[in-house]
């Protein structure tokens, strides 16, 4: 009598790259120049989806995406659209030259210097200025949150 045939040896396992340690998400959703306006609530809603689809805290929207409506404050738009943002918590950085619209009215460039000073609505000239701000501005942090860890250490010590 012949010997049972050995089974066939198993397949090799595939081969799976690890995954980076590093590999964080994207800081910011960046749309491009082309695309659907945003000039309503939904289609705000539809960026802050796309932002939290792709985990980022920011979404870097050209201003020719947005009407010529939305820098008229006086139809709201550019308020219930931000709102949404800000209600959301997904910062909003417009980038591009505005200066047209901001030539015409004192309450934009108000609007414009306010949001600027805050950390949710960004107008900027485009996105090496975001990429510089948002930077500074995590630097800043880290040096906040290392200092108070300091504190707490020391005050532990004590």
């Amino acid at each position: 009598m012949s010997e049972p045939a050995s089974p066939p040896a198993p397949a090799p396992a595939p081969v799976v790259p690890p995954v980076a340690p590093s590999a964080a998400p994207p800081a910011a959703l960046r749309l491009p120049a082309e695309g659907p306006a945003i000039a309503d609530e939904a289609a705000a809603m539809d960026v802050i989806g796309e932002a939290f689809g792709c985990d980022t805290a920011w979404a870097v929207v050209p201003a020719a995406r947005f009407p010529d409506e939305f820098f008229d404050l006086g139809t709201r738009i550019a308020g219930a659209i931000v709102q949404k943002f800000a209600t959301y918590r997904v910062g909003l950085a417009i980038v591009g030259d505005i200066s047209r619209h901001t030539a015409r009215s004192g309450a934009l460039r108000d609007f414009v210097r306010e949001g600027n000073r805050g950390g949710q609505l960004w107008f900027l000239a485009d996105e090496a200025e975001f990429d510089a701000r948002l930077a500074a501005r995590d630097a800043a942090l880290a040096a906040a949150r290392d200092a108070a860890l300091t504190a707490a250490r020391d005050a532990a010590r004590r």
